[in-house]
């Protein structure tokens, strides 16, 4: 992602978000890298997996919350408009934010991949991308096409200089802000 992709956006950001504010609940809509996209409904595993990390979160650091499907500002100048799976935050971080949050605060990004034509560019790359653009210390994907995890951390000139990665039923060490490790046997039952 560039700072020019703006120039060449499919529409404006304040079209986009009025758009995104009168789709239908069963549409959810994301504006990364200057195009519209639509996230796909997540099938009972994804949903399963998603819990599994929240139990996590709440385990491990009870004073933060992990926040499903938050609107958040992405991208270099904030251009760009993700919903992350998984939001890591401190408990009530969000009280009083409209629908797109400044991801200033926010502590972990999470995605888990869906099982769609989009999932290389979206969840892989281009999420990755700007949620580094946006500052955010980790970034967590679950991915369910290769069974493993890979943690992103030190968010620098738009790119994370950290990763770390293992297949599920092994340990990952997410590091700080977040500062625990996830012990991912149980995923091994969301394998395909």
């Amino acid at each position: 992602m560039t700072p020019s992709t703006a120039a060449h956006a499919q529409m404006s950001l304040k079209d986009f978000e009025t758009l995104a504010s009168r789709a239908p609940e069963t549409v959810t809509l994301e504006f990364i890298n200057g195009r519209l996209g639509v996230k796909p409904v997540p099938d009972g595993d994804h949903d399963e997996i998603i819990m599994w990390v929240a139990d996590q979160c709440m385990a491990h650091r009870p004073d933060l919350r992990l926040y499903r499907e938050r609107g958040l500002r992405t991208e270099q100048y904030r251009n760009g408009r993700a919903r992350p799976d998984g939001v890591l935050a401190p408990q009530r971080h969000f009280a009083g934010h409209g629908e797109w949050s400044d991801p200033a605060g926010v502590l972990m990004a999470v995605e888990v991949t869906s099982h769609d034509h989009d999932t290389e560019a979206r969840d892989r790359q281009e999420k990755r991308e700007g949620y580094a653009q946006a500052g955010i210390p980790v970034f967590l994907l679950i991915d369910r096409d290769s069974d493993t995890l890979t943690v992103y951390s030190e968010p620098e000139g738009g790119q994370y200089h950290q990763k770390d990665s293992c297949p599920y039923g092994g340990t990952l060490a997410l590091p700080e802000p977040v500062g625990f490790s996830l012990v991912t046997e149980e995923l091994k039952d969301y394998a395909h």
